[in-house]
């Protein structure tokens, strides 16, 4: 393979640590998709300072007791803020998708809703905060695609089986996340050698205190930001997410070939 010309040394280590490992977890949130074009919702570009204006906040219109009590504003704001079906999935969900076929992932731990990591090809994803993908009939619980919710006659689509609203499988503020899910997540982390976050500023709860069930040797924090996990962390890269994983990629690839 030809020299590539490498920017972020610390990707080297990233690789070396990976390639060492059988057991990878990530855990990951907004920061991983912001680079394949879908905003987040608290930095200083996100939805929430989008969203200024509005007379209602966005953490009003995402919460169940809204969604409830004004499901056509719901839906409005949700098709228009909160779906980007031209979104692809970048460099770090492929070499994450790379790792599982190669049997080093075990697991891709996610905040995000957007399904970019099953793009990517992830097998083994543990959504936290749901699918945009998943959508049921709250009255008799049918199965409806994400182009039926987009595509549906009124802004609140309806089931063509019984009439009923369709919600989104998707974690609203006053929710609860799924028991299953959180103890996969936690035997997930538990088990993992090599723990890398990414993407997230680790402050929504209760996802953000899940990776306190590590007990593996190394943790790499691949985020721009501060978080309060900093001084925890082996390793701290604070490049955009994608750039560091196809350099690691890059060298991953080196390693394999021997030059």
């Amino acid at each position: 393979m030809a020299d590539v010309e490498m920017s972020i040394p610390q990707a080297k280590t990233l690789a070396e640590w990976m390639k060492e490992s059988r057991n990878i977890v990530f855990f990951g949130g907004a920061g991983i998709s912001t680079e394949s074009g879908i905003p987040d919702f608290r930095s200083a570009a996100g939805i929430y300072q989008a969203e200024k204006d509005s007379p209602y906040a966005p953490e009003e219109i995402l919460s169940r007791r809204f969604f409830n009590r004004h499901p056509e504003v719901f839906f409005d704001f949700y098709k228009s803020k909160m779906i980007h079906p031209e979104a692809k999935p970048n460099p770090a969900h492929l070499l994450l998708a790379d790792l599982e076929k190669a049997g080093q992932l075990q697991a891709v731990v996610t905040q995000n809703i957007d399904g970019l990591h099953q793009m990517a090809g992830s097998r083994k994803v543990l959504e936290l905060h749901g699918s945009i993908h998943r959508n049921y009939c709250m009255e008799c619980r049918s199965f409806h695609t994400l182009d039926e919710v987009m595509n549906s006659q009124g802004v609140v689509p309806q089931c063509k089986a019984c009439g009923g609203v369709v919600k989104p499988d998707v974690v609203l503020y006053g929710e609860s996340l799924n028991e299953a899910t959180i103890e996969d997540t936690v035997r997930a982390i538990a088990e993992a050698d090599l723990l890398l976050i990414g993407g997230t500023s680790l402050t929504v709860q209760p996802a953000a205190s899940l990776i306190t069930y590590f007990r593996g040797s190394r943790t790499v924090l691949l985020n721009a930001s501060s978080t309060a996990y900093d001084s925890r962390a082996d390793l701290h890269i604070k490049e955009p997410i994608g750039r560091v994983m196809k350099e690691t990629g890059d060298w991953l690839r080196r390693m394999e070939s021997g030059s």
